[in-house]
């Protein structure tokens, strides 16, 4: 699955191309940082990948995922990378 957002095209990798990415995929929200109240803007697609990675972290549920999903930000949004999961 690929997305068009500020006329870049990301691709989505498996399994978060399953996520519910919204009725506008790149619509900006804002996040914080739970931990250290930073905060920045994320289209939601990286958003839904970001929960994922999150909800994951804290269940436990397959830590291949949370790898894939943080590989995925460092190669796409690395400040964002650095203010919300380093």
């Amino acid at each position: 699955m690929n997305i068009k957002y500020n006329n870049t095209t990301y691709t989505i990798p498996k399994p978060f191309d399953e996520c519910y990415f919204g009725s506008n995929p790149v619509k900006e929200m804002t996040i914080t940082n739970p931990y250290s109240n930073d905060s920045c803007k994320l289209p939601a697609f990286a958003v839904a990948i970001y929960d994922t990675i999150m909800g994951n972290d804290v269940l436990g549920f397959d830590e291949d995922i949370s790898y894939k999903g943080k590989y995925w930000f460092q190669k796409n949004f690395i400040n964002e990378y650095y203010i919300l999961l380093d």
